[in-house]
C-alpha cells in the first residue's frame, strides 16, 4: 500500500469518526469521504477512481494506522463517480460490504454494463435536442467508476451503528435516485452526502431510466431537511461541516423556484427543446460535460411544470418540443 506524500487533512468529527478531503478532477476539487475507526472499520463514499484519489485516500487510511485489509464495511450514498468510484478496488482488496440504498443498486448496472447502456444516453440526449457531438467524454466517466461486485441493500429507516451510535437511514432523493442520509438523533447530525451543499446548489438531473420527477423529489427532499433542522450536516463538498442545514434548504427550495419561474416564462414566449431551454437557464459558455448537466437539470425543471400542468410537450421530428 503506496502513500501520498502530502496526505489529505484529516478532520476529527466526534469520538471515532473522520474526514477526509480527497482530491477528484471536477470544478469542485474535493470529495469528502469518512473514516469510522470503530468496529466495523467503515468508509462512508470512496471518492473517484483515479490513481490521485486512490493514493490520497490511502494516504489518510495510514494517518489513522489503516491499511485496506482494516476496511469491514463500505456505505455509499450515492454512485455518481466522485462517491462510487473506488468502490469496487476497495471491495476488492479489503473484503469490505458495500451497502447502499436499494434504489441505488437497482441503477447500479449503469457502471457495470456501461456500454450496453451509452446508445440509450446518447438517444436521450437527442430527443431533447442535443447536437451529435454532446456524447463525446463519457469514455472518461466510465474510467472514473470501478464497480462492486457484492451489493448489500440497506432500507429507509434501517439502523446502522457508526461511531458508537446508531445512525436512522434516509432516502434523500433529487440529486440522484437513491441518495442516501445517516441520520444520529441524539447529536442532530447528518451525513448529507451531496443532499445539501453550502457554496453551490446540487445538481438535480432527469436522465435515461430515471425517477420522473426529480426535481419534486428534491422539492420533498429539502422539506425533509427542513424539518429534521440538524444542528449540523457532514457533506460531500465543501465542507466537511457546514450548519445552518434548514435555512439553507429553504434558499435552495427558493432558488428553484425562481429557475421554474424562468423557464415557464421562457416557454410561454416560444416552444422550444431541452437542450435550447438550458441556455435560459443557463447562459454562460459551459463544455460539454458541463452543458450535459445544464440540459439534464433544465429537464428536470421542465418535467416538474409538465407534470404539474403548467406545460405540454410534443414530439416534433424526432425531438421533444415543450410549449404552453
Amino acid at each position: 500500500m503506496t502513500t501520498a506524500a502530502h496526505p489529505p487533512a484529516l478532520h476529527h468529527l466526534g469520538g471515532t469518526l473522520y474526514a477526509a478531503q480527497i482530491p477528484i478532477p471536477l470544478p469542485m476539487k474535493t470529495v469528502t469521504v469518512l473514516i469510522d475507526l470503530a468496529p466495523p472499520v467503515t468508509l462512508i463514499d470512496t471518492s473517484i477512481h483515479t490513481p490521485e484519489a486512490q493514493q490520497a485516500l490511502e494516504g489518510a487510511l495510514s494517518e489513522l494506522g489503516l491499511h485496506w485489509p482494516d476496511i469491514e464495511r463500505v456505505i455509499v450514498t450515492h454512485i455518481h463517480p466522485d462517491h462510487y468510484g473506488l468502490a469496487g478496488l476497495i471491495e476488492e482488496r479489503s473484503g469490505a460490504s458495500v451497502q447502499l440504498l436499494e434504489q441505488s443498486i437497482q441503477q447500479e448496472w449503469l457502471w457495470s454494463d456501461w456500454n450496453t447502456h451509452l446508445p440509450a444516453q446518447h438517444r436521450f440526449f437527442a430527443e431533447h435536442g442535443a447536437p451529435p457531438e454532446f456524447g463525446v467524454g463519457e469514455a472518461q466517466t466510465a474510467e472514473w467508476v470501478r464497480p462492486a461486485v457484492r451489493l448489500m441493500p440497506l432500507l429507509e429507516g434501517q439502523s446502522v451503528p457508526l461511531s458508537g451510535a446508531e445512525w436512522q437511514v434516509l432516502w434523500l432523493p433529487g440529486h440522484a435516485d437513491g441518495h442516501l442520509g445517516l441520520w444520529q438523533p441524539e447529536t442532530q447530525t447528518l451525513i448529507a452526502g451531496d443532499a445539501i451543499l453550502p457554496r453551490i446548489t446540487p445538481n438535480i438531473g432527469l436522465y435515461v431510466d430515471g425517477r420522473p420527477d426529480p426535481l419534486g423529489d428534491y422539492f420533498a427532499t429539502l422539506e425533509k431537511l427542513q424539518a429534521l433542522n440538524p444542528v449540523r450536516a457532514v457533506v460531500g463538498h465543501h465542507g466537511p461541516v457546514m450548519e445552518g442545514v434548514a435555512a439553507r434548504a429553504r434558499d435552495i427550495s427558493e432558488h428553484h423556484l425562481e429557475r421554474l419561474d424562468e423557464l415557464l416564462a421562457a416557454v410561454r414566449e416560444r416552444p422550444r427543446h431541452a437542450y435550447d431551454l438550458s441556455f435560459v437557464l443557463f447562459a454562460r459558455e459551459l463544455p460539454l460535460t458541463g452543458r450535459r448537466f445544464a440540459v439534464a437539470e433544465t429537464l428536470a425543471h421542465a418535467e416538474y411544470l409538465r407534470l404539474g400542468g403548467a406545460i405540454d410537450r410534443s414530439l416534433e421530428n424526432g425531438v421533444w418540443v415543450y410549449h404552453a
